[in-house]
């Protein structure tokens, strides 16, 4: 056996030799790409541009036989960065990579069926076009491609890439992910073993929901890197390595959702090295270009230790946090051969970490290590067994792993330590229920006088013939003689079920919204404003006394409202059709609105701003005009709806200033989200965005070109620009239903109302006057919009909660209260 392994090595060591003289000889000639009707056999190799990778097959460094990898390597190292037959490896030198002309990329080898990597007869990504346009090549990056390429030699189609397979090296570039059309996911694997190439316990996934990076063994997570803020993650520590300076990125799109990263060189750094992660079947990431340790989920035992990122899971009842396996040169010895046992696992798919959890869970373990001299298998000791450093005069020693205590307390404290825990935790969760028990109650007793306090002043306020009073500070003179009915809470909770998820119908901006059936048969839905919302009772004074006051088919009809305590709750009749985003942006519901209908709605929407800017006894502005704002009817006719935040102009006001600004980014017009100045058009803004939102199906922040992040205003005046007008329609579920005339009328008015200057708006009047004119009168030339472009998730370091807003004009922001 040592013979042969002698003879192993000798041969490994030969074939780098004779790898690093054909470097050495023929780096001048060597070639990156492989044409049809090539090969690449153990004698030749493919070296990248700037001459950092090589591909090819090589026999592993670690590895005591005489098999082969099909891999691309690092010229200095010779470290695997990639594998292609990582659980298949081949007699060296049979092995044999063809690209032929039926664009097929495979490996033939002895004794063996070939190794497919790609075939175009079994791929839907590749056209019929000329066979022989078509080549791989190793990229500067370490990326392996198989491309159709145009006749200039320019890329035309990708087919395949060794990025998209990735081993247990993360290169810059590479993705770490998921692909939503396709379901493919881009993970890290370890090695087996330290010397087996084959996929281990661990692998490196990304979390798109908690933008996290996660180490797992067999599916258990074990180490999570924590939220991304200041530009790192929370359990990847800095380090004052050049070599440990990263920018990390997240894509996440209806494509794709994916980490990569990328190495920062310092002005003065003239390394060439190229950074590289590597998950060691340890379940250590390893940055190798430093050799730092960047995670250690070989040090996680299921206790959630601080700053380190470990996760919890079961544990048994035997171990605890001061428990852990440590590695030492020495045997087991015990005086009591009857409670001293080994047992064996002969399984050649469980490497040392596999033993590792296996004997942790057992209790009577107190070591153990590797069955086979490959690394694989398992060997335990059970029972009374003690490990000795250190040579034996009847055993050999060797590496062994064995249980420790890192912390080991006197008897008499460990006999203290269970009573002294119990007792002072008994005393603190009684003073915590004590104390829970008196805030309840005196926020119960408080709770109730504010929701009596609150009822009455709203009984007393519709009852009365007085002005209103200081609505958001303005006064204004109006009788709330509308005959609103104050519903008790009893009578809202058997209508909706106890606010059962069934009678659910959304959330909005300010709680949920749920539906309700009186006992006299009618439908209702209840708006209940959540204490988070922001909305507190000013907001709910306000729309309970403007919608009272307004009175017009195209705006949502109140019935009453309702007082508990702190809950407070609006009673609208019910709009069977939900609003108009449950159909504007849904792919399937989008087809029930036909252009006919989608210019109804328009037009409804219009009346009913007309309505609140002109011809209502109060004069109001609604701040917050948006398509879920926008509920249909049994007939999709539009009613708006939610007036929390709207506010009320006297006769002789233009404009108004606040410092609280409120709505919805996206929907704003620039001088109020800039500088809180607010008018009716303001409102007109507002419709432009929605008019375009109509016209495309499609909401305002989903636009993107090669650039920037654009939101619907301007990606709608780059079309425009170029006179492609017609790519903004909603063709998918438009169809030919639309008028094209009538179409480009939509379009150029809702660029009219995004003007950024506001007195270059059209008054509702005015818009109804020009959507409504049948006649061929020319319209105004809208000039270039005030846009905004948003910068989300793309940026690295940003969470996917955030979003920024720029524009134009730089303003100093007041205090924002945005949905």
């Amino acid at each position: 056996m040592r013979l042969y392994s002698n003879m192993v090595s000798s041969l490994k060591l030969i074939f780098l030799i004779v790898l690093s003289s054909l470097w050495n000889c023929h780096a001048a000639a060597s070639r990156d790409t492989l044409k049809p009707g090539d090969t690449l056999n153990s004698s030749s190799f493919l070296v990248s541009s700037n001459g950092k990778f090589i591909f090819g097959f090589n026999v592993s460094e670690k590895s005591n036989s005489n098999s082969s990898y099909l891999s691309i390597s690092w010229e200095k190292s010779q470290n695997f960065a990639w594998i292609a037959n990582r659980d298949t490896p081949i007699l060296y030198p049979s092995g044999v990579l063809t690209l032929d002309k039926n664009k097929t990329l495979k490996i033939t080898h002895t004794g063996g069926d070939p190794l497919v990597l790609y075939s175009a007869a079994a791929s839907e990504n590749t056209s019929s076009s000329n066979p022989s346009n078509f080549v791989a090549t190793l990229l500067d990056s370490g990326n392996f491609i198989l491309q159709e390429v145009s006749s200039d030699g320019s890329t035309k189609q990708l087919l395949w890439q060794s990025f998209d397979y990735p081993g247990d090296t993360l290169l810059p570039g590479m993705k770490l992910g998921v692909k939503h059309t396709t379901g493919h996911i881009w993970s890290l694997s370890s090695w087996l073993t330290e010397n087996s190439a084959e996929r281990g316990a661990f692998t490196l996934d990304w979390d798109p929901e908690g933008h996290e990076l996660k180490i797992k063994r067999r599916g258990v997570v074990y180490w999570s890197s924590g939220v991304f803020r200041n530009k790192r993650f929370q359990f990847i520590l800095p380090h004052g390595s050049k070599h440990l300076k990263y920018n990390f990125s997240f894509v996440s799109n209806e494509n794709e959702d994916y980490f990569t990263y990328t190495r920062i060189l310092d002005d003065d750094d003239q390394s060439d090295e190229v950074s590289e992660w590597v998950l060691t079947s340890l379940g250590r990431l390893l940055d190798m270009t430093s050799k730092v340790d960047i995670a250690r989920a070989d040090n996680c035992y299921g206790y959630n230790t601080p700053d380190d990122g470990c996760q919890t899971w079961r544990q048994p009842s035997c171990r605890h946090l001061d428990n852990t396996f440590e590695e030492g040169n020495g045997y087991f010895d015990t005086t009591t051969i009857s409670n001293a046992t080994t047992t064996s696992d002969p399984n050649t798919s469980l490497s040392t970490n596999d033993c590792k959890a296996a004997c942790w869970e057992n209790c009577d373990c107190v070591g153990f290590n590797f069955l086979f001299d490959n690394q694989t298998g398992c060997k335990f000791w059970n029972g009374n067994w003690e490990f000795t450093q250190g040579l034996s005069g009847y055993s050999s020693s060797t590496n062994l792993y064995f249980l420790t205590t890192k912390i080991s307390p006197s008897g008499a404290n460990k006999r203290l330590r269970p009573i002294i825990i119990v007792s002072v935790v008994g005393i603190v969760v009684l003073l915590l229920l004590c104390i829970v028990w008196f805030g309840l109650r005196r926020k119960s007793a408080i709770s109730g006088k504010n929701g009596t306090r609150i009822e009455n002043e709203l009984l007393d306020l519709m009852k009365s013939d007085r002005s209103i009073d200081s609505v958001e500070g303005h006064e204004n003179d109006g009788n709330m003689g509308h005959g609103l009915r104050v519903f008790s809470y009893a009578s809202v909770l058997s209508a909706t079920c106890n606010f059962s998820a069934e009678n659910k119908l959304g959330e909005g901006g300010f709680g949920p919204v749920y539906k309700g059936k009186l006992i006299t048969g009618r439908d209702i839905a209840v708006k209940k404003l959540s204490r988070r919302s922001g909305q507190g009772t000013l907001e709910f004074k306000n729309e309970l006394i403007l919608i009272s006051e307004l009175q017009h088919k195209n705006l949502v009809r109140l019935l009453g409202f309702c007082v508990h305590c702190e809950e407070r709750m609006l009673i609208y009749e019910y709009m069977p059709n939900k609003s108009l985003d449950f159909f504007l942006f849904d792919s399937s519901r989008g087809l029930l609105l036909d252009w006919k209908k989608r210019f109804n709605i328009i037009e409804g929407i219009a009346q009913g701003l007309l309505y609140l800017h002109k011809y209502s006894r109060l004069r109001v502005i609604h701040r917050d005009l948006k398509a879920s704002n926008i509920l249909l009817d049994e007939n999709m006719s539009p009613k708006i709806s939610d007036f929390g935040m709207a506010r009320i102009f006297t006769g002789d006001e233009l404009e108004a200033n606040t410092n609280r600004i409120v709505g919805t980014y996206g929907y704003m017009s620039p001088e109020y989200a800039m500088e809180g100045i607010f008018s009716i058009k303001s409102d007109v803004y507002s419709f432009g965005v929605l008019m375009l939102e109509i016209i495309c199906g499609r909401k305002n922040n989903s636009f993107y070109n090669a650039d920037r992040v654009l939101n619907i205003v301007g990606y709608a005046w780059e079309l425009w620009k170029q006179g492609s007008w017609l790519e903004l329609m909603d063709s998918t579920t438009l169809g030919d239903s639309f008028v094209r005339d009538q179409l480009l009328r939509c379009l150029q008015v809702s660029l009219l109302c995004v003007e950024e200057n506001a007195a270059d708006r059209p008054t509702m009047s005015d818009v109804i006057s020009m959507l409504t004119k049948t006649e061929s009168v020319p319209l105004p030339i809208p000039t270039k919009p005030a846009f905004f472009t948003g910068r989300k998730s793309v940026r690295a370091g940003v969470d996917r909660s955030e979003s920024e807003i720029s524009s134009v004009n730089a303003f100093s922001n007041s205090d924002f209260v945005a949905r």
